[in-house]
């Protein structure tokens, strides 16, 4: 069973958005990323309230800009999706989780050391050149299920 709910458009859209944020990473750093994309949509909790779809967590604005770079700066982004990485998005989609990133709902490469807190939540951990931040304990229950 899948983890969420998805259509073949879902797909392409987190394929588009896993190769634009972390291509340079490899496959494992895809599905990282790819990761947080599907804990934001079950969390419910927090920043990532009420959304219900891949797109509405790609294209969610906070604080007057849309929370994923790529999707700020267009970058690859708009490029097609390629076969590799819909087959990394599915495996997001269905069941893929592995630490740093297995509860994380946040991610972002500060080009220097990962600072032990991003938005107040704690540093669960780095692959190559991305932190990944997961909620504080009992502050989001949606992000571990």
């Amino acid at each position: 069973m899948a983890r969420v709910k998805y259509t073949d458009s879902d797909v392409s859209l987190m394929a588009r958005m896993m190769r634009a944020e972390a291509e340079g990473e490899g496959k494992l750093g895809m599905l990282m990323v790819g990761n947080v994309i599907v804990n934001r949509l079950k969390a419910n909790c927090l920043d990532f309230k009420d959304l219900r779809t891949v797109s509405q967590v790609i294209y969610q604005v906070q604080g007057g800009n849309y929370s994923f770079e790529a999707v700020q700066k267009g970058n690859v982004f708009y490029q097609r999706a390629r076969g590799v990485e819909k087959k990394l998005a599915k495996q997001n989609l269905d069941f893929w989780r592995e630490h740093p990133s297995k509860f994380a709902l946040w991610y972002f490469n500060p080009y220097a050391e990962c600072p032990p807190t991003w938005y107040n939540q704690p540093f669960t951990g780095q692959y190559k050149q991305h932190c990944y931040y997961e909620p504080i304990a009992n502050t989001c229950e949606g992000a571990y299920s």
